[in-house]
């Protein structure tokens, strides 16, 4: 349109206030935007708001810039919904101020053909994850689905807001989750920690009580030891005493039997 060759916003479109400015042009995406517009020389405080090109936005943020929408019952305008649905991208390339607005030409059979093997594709080349959690395959669907929306809105633009509406439901339930692992993950971390912390001095009790048991065991078989070594002793010795003790008892019979045979023949005389 004219409006947008003169590098103005569209109509009923308020103007764009980004965050950050990207420096350099944006990563191709699976959404049809129209030409780029050169607003003019980057801004004075462009360097303080530089972005990283290429990289995909995070779903916090982008459901922190979510703008107002227009209510459905008062016929909103093909623009506004589209603007709504897809802000103006911006960046910074070799000291110029750009900005980029979504296509708003309807789309045909063959583009959503053609939109359906472009997602194929970006897939293959940028090696998204078939199964699980994939940053890629996530930020490629997203772009899918934004451009399914972008076609249906400018055919209906009541059914293009409650697209947005389901899209940006399904946005918040998805951060809420990921809000939800990374707190699990926050307090498995500190739990595994505490853990650690109770398994160290649990198991230097257990080597410090295992020391004990294997001191106590050498005392048991020292005390055992003796214990043997004594009964061994005793043991000779009563051998001994019981030898000396059938010795006398011997001695003292034969000098009885003596004695008694002195004694007969002193009295038969």
């Amino acid at each position: 349109s004219s409006r947008l060759r003169s590098g103005k916003p569209r109509s009923g479109a308020p103007a764009a206030q980004p965050m950050s400015i990207r420096e350099g042009r944006p990563r191709e995406s699976l959404v049809k935007y129209d030409a780029p517009l050169e607003l003019g020389p980057a801004p004075a405080d462009a360097s303080g708001r530089k972005g990283k090109a290429g990289k995909p936005t995070s779903l916090k943020a982008q459901l922190g810039r979510k703008t107002q929408l227009p209510p459905v019952e008062s016929k909103p305008n093909t623009d506004d919904v589209l603007h709504a649905l897809l802000p103006p991208r911006e960046w910074i390339e070799e000291g110029k101020h750009y900005s980029q607005y979504c296509g708003n030409q309807p789309a045909t059979r063959l583009d959503v053909i053609q939109l359906q093997e472009s997602l194929d594709q970006r897939l293959m080349e940028r090696q998204a994850r078939e199964t699980g959690i994939c940053p890629v395959r996530e930020e490629l669907y997203s772009q899918c689905f934004d451009e399914l929306i972008r076609q249906v809105t400018i055919n209906c633009p009541e059914r293009g807001l409650l697209l947005l509406r389901v899209r940006d439901e399904i946005r918040m339930s998805i951060a809420a989750y990921q809000t939800l692992y990374q707190s699990s993950v926050t307090f498995g971390t500190r739990k595994q920690l505490q853990s650690e912390e109770g398994k160290a001095s649990t198991e230097a009790m257990i080597a410090e009580q295992e020391e004990t048991k294997r001191q106590r065991e050498a005392r048991v078989v020292e005390l055992k030891n003796k214990c043997e070594a004594i009964e061994r002793r005793e043991a000779e010795r009563r051998a001994i005493d019981e030898k000396k003790r059938k010795e006398e008892i011997d001695f003292l019979k034969y000098q009885q039997s003596h004695l008694e045979a002195f004694l007969k023949s002193h009295d038969s005389k």
